[in-house]
């Protein structure tokens, strides 16, 4: 058969990206507790193309993800190269975005539920191979000003932190997680008994954040833990009591 997508195209365009984008996968992540953990990704494949080639081969990248056993950083570089060599390519991006789910226990009553985070991992190559990867944390803040100014309560809520990395030595998702959870008012937790919701209310109460305060603890941690070379921060809170948001970001290297 002709193969149309391999003619010479003399419009001399180069495209940085060409791919398939939503493609819903099955895949497998590492996991600490359990090694391993079954879960079904959001994934962008694309490869550079040269500007003589008329097109790519889409099916090559399905081709090449049905390939992948396991998906973490060793995978995902030999992953991108196969990715090059099916398409001929000088530079390939892949984006995995999927839920994650760690099993938690309740601080009192020590219920067991999991939580679930929505994660991502986002890579390329062309010489270099960089992998960022990505949590989307949801936990619970109070408001500092609320409780200095109110004769009693303050206004709380959800917010959610995103963190990106670049990691000098491999870390879990889990400990992404944990830097999240560690630096709000208090964790979120999916089944809460009431000697477990007493004590997340009060855990809050006595441990305010703004959102500034929560973006600022993450970073923080971040810079103590040796293992991160360059980070990502953005901090939403879904206000309770105003009719909009608020953020924080910050980005950065770690130069140690």
């Amino acid at each position: 058969m002709i193969d149309v997508q391999s003619q010479k195209d003399l419009r001399g365009i180069s495209i940085q990206k060409v791919g398939i984008k939503d493609l819903n996968w099955p895949i497998v992540v590492m996991d600490r507790e359990n090694k391993t953990q079954t879960t079904i990704a959001r994934i962008t494949a694309a490869a550079e193309l040269k500007g003589d080639i008329r097109g790519t081969h889409m099916s090559r990248f399905i081709e090449a993800i049905d390939e992948l056993k396991v998906v973490g950083p060793k995978e995902i570089e030999k992953l991108l190269d196969k990715i090059k060599e099916k398409l001929n390519s000088e530079k390939a991006y892949i984006r995995f975005d999927f839920p994650y789910f760690i099993n938690k226990r309740t601080p009192v009553t020590a219920t067991l539920s999991p939580l679930k985070v929505d994660c991502y991992f986002e890579a390329e190559k062309d010489q270099k191979f960089d992998l960022k990867t990505g949590v989307i944390v949801p936990v619970h803040t109070l408001c500092p000003c609320s409780k200095e100014i109110s004769e009693y309560g303050a206004h709380n809520q959800r917010a959610y932190v995103t963190i990106e990395v670049r990691m000098k030595k491999f870390m879990w998702i889990e400990e992404l997680v944990e830097i999240a959870e560690a630096s709000a008012s208090c964790p979120l937790y999916s089944i809460l008994k009431r000697p477990d919701e007493k004590w997340v209310t009060e855990r809050a109460y006595q441990n305010p954040r703004f959102v500034e305060d929560l973006l600022r603890e993450v970073v923080l941690k971040i810079k103590e833990n040796g293992r991160i070379k360059w980070y990502k921060v953005f901090v939403e809170s879904i206000e309770s009591i105003h009719n909009h948001n608020a953020f924080a970001y910050v980005e950065g290297e770690i130069r140690k």
